[in-house]
């Protein structure tokens, strides 16, 4: 994903989220120097987007064509969803400060690119 470009994925929710601390593991391949914006929302059934937690990153790549994972982790405090149906769970997330195509690549590869297999862990 490179400059002003986003990559989205969304999850139907199908029961409440409690206020609390969300957890993103974003480990990522860096080619090339960029600046993330990691985003969580709740899409509701009417099409509003409500922010729940947001970071944001700057990457720079390991060097040596390495192309190993970038360890990112962090955490986050965000509101309650009162769920009802038709509701989603949207992670985004947009790269910026880079010319090139693929400055940040999550890591689908997990240990294998010694890093993590991103996730996010909802409050409890």
């Amino acid at each position: 994903m490179g400059a002003g470009r986003s990559q989205s994925a969304a999850y139907e929710l199908v029961a409440d989220v409690p206020a609390g601390t969300w957890t993103l593991v974003a480990d990522g391949i860096i080619t090339d120097s960029v600046d993330v914006t990691f985003e969580i929302l709740w899409r509701k059934a009417s099409g509003t987007d409500v922010p729940i937690v947001t970071w944001q990153q700057h990457f720079d790549p390991l060097g040596g064509g390495n192309y190993d994972a970038t360890p990112y982790e962090v955490t986050g405090d965000g509101p309650a969803i009162t769920y009802a149906a038709g509701d989603q769970l949207v992670f985004r997330y947009t790269g910026d400060g880079t010319t090139t195509q693929m400055a940040y690549i999550p890591d689908g590869d997990g240990a294998l690119a010694n890093g993590r297999i991103p996730y996010i862990d909802l409050p409890q």
